[in-house]
């Protein structure tokens, strides 16, 4: 008999589609939406979940797969799954393993270009026919080259974007709570600061850690206070890092320049968010992760993960907060 996976997503079929031509031989998935009465039904003699964390994946969600074995995500982020939940039913949660890297990466560059060349500001001046709004001395845009990038989360999208930046000849600091050997700053071209040092010498500040209770608001009052003086804040991790009322006053009184938001707080944000007033922030709609070609890695890894587990070895990617269970 096949051992059974639980898909569970509001993918287009497409994507699940890809899933499928992936499954491993001695195996079947099964794709339903989550929450759904057939949703229990399908996780009942399940011994694998695969798809996306969601609120609601507590105790009912564990007690209606007693034989589940692993929780085989396809993000990075789960915060909004019950890890209690998870810990009291002995279960592994294992994250994407770094498949969505490239893309956030990409992203995460592609948001401080578009901020430090005004280039939102600048499409919608041109397709409202206003050509060249301002003079150049008014409305600057600048040159990344030589400017110093500073990295709060050094896993493995930080890291990424430290050899992106590198290549566009940025200066490279960072902070991580696991400090690299000499060796491995080296070899990545990264200097590590202290927390306030990264923050007051940065004239790029970009954010890659998870969502704990000890990053939740990590960038608030005192954080943007202390940054340079016309210095960016990039955030394609978690909205709940950064105390949106402190962003706010910063971008409108100092000391920011300007802001590239993927995530926010809430999301989808409500109409009329007091930061979509500012010309001076861009934002994406938490799009930095899911590109095309992301999907077929985090069903490799995922896939790699789940095979692993049901020949009796140990999970890769297990979240922190649950390596016990590994």
């Amino acid at each position: 008999m096949a051992t059974k996976i639980v898909f569970a997503s509001r993918l287009p079929s497409a994507i699940i589609d890809t899933a499928r031509a992936m499954v491993p031989p001695g195996f079947e998935m099964t794709a339903v939406d989550h929450g759904t009465p057939a949703f229990y039904e399908a996780l009942h003699d399940a011994e694998f979940y695969l798809g996306f964390p969601r609120p609601g994946m507590g105790n009912e969600f564990f007690r209606a797969a007693p034989r589940l074995r692993l929780v085989q995500l396809v993000t990075a982020g789960y915060d909004t799954l019950d890890l209690e939940a998870a810990r009291k039913a002995g279960v592994p949660v294992a994250n994407c393993g770094g498949s969505n890297a490239v893309s956030v990466a990409e992203h995460t560059i592609t948001l401080m270009l578009a901020v430090m060349k005004r280039l939102v500001w600048q499409h919608n001046n041109v397709v409202a026919g206003k050509w060249r709004v301002g003079d150049f001395a008014q409305t600057r845009w600048y040159e990344v080259e030589g400017k110093a990038l500073g990295l709060v989360g050094l896993g493995n999208i930080g890291k990424k974007v430290a050899r992106k930046a590198a290549g566009l000849d940025m200066r490279v600091q960072y902070y991580d709570i696991r400090r690299l050997t000499e060796a491995e700053e080296d070899a990545l071209g990264a200097r590590f600061m202290l927390f306030t040092e990264l923050l007051e010498t940065s004239d790029v500040v970009s954010l890659h850690v998870p969502l704990d209770e000890t990053t939740r608001n990590l960038i608030s009052t005192r954080e943007l206070a202390a940054m340079k003086p016309g210095s960016i804040l990039i955030n394609t991790c978690r909205g709940p890092v950064v105390d949106e009322t402190a962003l706010y006053t910063a971008l409108t009184s100092g000391p920011l320049a300007a802001a590239g938001l993927d995530v926010m707080l809430e999301e989808p944000p409500k109409p009329g968010h007091p930061l979509f007033g500012l010309e001076n922030v861009t934002f994406t709609p938490h799009a930095a992760g899911p590109t095309w070609e992301s999907w077929g890695k985090a069903f490799l890894n995922g896939f790699d993960n789940i095979q692993r587990v049901a020949a009796g070895r140990s999970p890769l990617w297990v979240v922190p907060d649950l390596r016990e269970t590994d």
